[in-house]
């Protein structure tokens, strides 16, 4: 989970300017709703399989599945999948990410692969010198050789890059959206801005420009890319607090990036969200997704942080089942967005 710096002054004022502004009438409901299953980023490079990290079972996938999610947002660590910089993928870890990929396409549901690495490779920054800006792209590059053109497989290129400059941002992304359209790949690609990739502070004055003006400057072969915002609603955007006391600023901060994602003719999609049981976290949850589904011109889905085998039965934002006891109120939420908005499978199965 990250943290996220807190808004501007600037940034407050123009998400008071924009909350006047109406909500474009939606044609379809959202097409992926699903969840982040987490497990495959714990541990360092060295961990165990099974003792250390753990990727999500066939009947926790199945779970979600049955509530009517159909997409996995699946973690996986860059170090494990890569040992070296430049190197191949390691055998026996791109073997359980196959297996992971085949039960959750097995389920129905797409699956959103995302080296969960905050733009860093071990303890070295991407383009801080041990790590070249040319290295995710060679990843990629890799990685699309494995899974180009398969139904139902997105590629998230990084979770939450931060202490990078947008601009330098940006160029790690384009190399690594040329190096996998130069594999052939046509897959559904998510692009993260820097800080966190925040959702409400997107728009922030930062050295070397906001997202909101550099990250335009994305450049995809294919035009099949979308935004990925992450965004949590308590006091420091951290998702680390059972308290959503920030949520209205939230709401509308997504009606205002509704509104850039419209002008721009771009795409966004919230990778990760989440709140606790407390009645402000799942009246936001519900304001949320609300105004997805809204805007959904412009919004292809979300994924909710999150569940996962070995996440503490208290942690607030968990929402992964628990043996003999009553689904986490947060997953009613969930389940009842999905209900209301069903996806239009004509229009979802076209590209973005």
């Amino acid at each position: 989970m990250p943290f996220m710096p807190r808004l501007t002054a600037l940034a407050s004022l123009l998400l008071a300017a924009v909350s006047a502004v109406p909500q474009a009438e939606a044609s379809a409901g959202l097409c992926y709703r699903g969840v982040n299953l987490s497990g495959g980023e714990y541990g360092d490079r060295h961990g165990v399989h099974g003792t250390d990290y753990i990727f999500p079972s066939e009947d926790t996938i199945q779970f979600f599945a049955h509530k009517g999610m159909n997409a996995i947002r699946l973690p996986l660590k860059w170090e494990r999948l890569q040992p070296s910089l430049g190197g191949p993928l390691a055998h026996e870890e791109l073997a359980r990410v196959k297996e992971t990929v085949a039960l959750i396409r097995k389920a129905g549901m797409a699956v959103i692969l995302d080296p969960h690495n905050y733009a860093y490779y071990d303890k070295d920054r991407i383009g801080a010198g041990v790590v070249e800006p040319a290295a995710l792209s060679d990843f990629w590059a890799r990685m699309a050789r494995e899974f180009a053109n398969q139904d139902g497989i997105v590629f998230g290129l990084m979770n939450e890059p931060h202490d990078i400059s947008a601009p330098d941002w940006l160029d790690v992304a384009n190399r690594s959206i040329a190096a996998i359209r130069g594999e052939g790949a046509d897959n559904l690609i998510l692009v993260p801005g820097t800080i966190w990739t925040g959702a409400a502070t997107w728009f922030n004055d930062i050295p070397g420009g906001s997202n909101a003006s550099v990250m335009l400057e994305v450049k995809d072969p294919a035009n099949h890319f979308a935004y990925e915002f992450h965004q949590y609603m308590d006091g420091d955007f951290s998702g680390k607090h059972p308290t959503c006391e920030k949520a209205k600023e939230v709401e509308q901060a997504l009606l205002h990036l509704s509104g850039w994602l419209r002008e721009n003719g771009r795409r966004g999609f919230l990778g990760e969200f989440g709140g606790s049981s407390d009645r402000a976290c799942l009246d936001g949850l519900a304001a949320m997704t609300g105004a997805l589904s809204a805007n959904s011109d412009v919004w292809i889905g979300w994924t909710y942080w999150a569940a996962g085998a070995w996440w503490p039965p208290e942690e607030p934002l968990n929402i992964q089942p628990r043996p003999d006891r009553e689904d986490r109120p947060q997953l009613g939420v969930l389940t009842r967005a999905i209900r209301e908005r069903p996806a239009d499978p004509d229009r979802c199965a076209q590209p973005f």
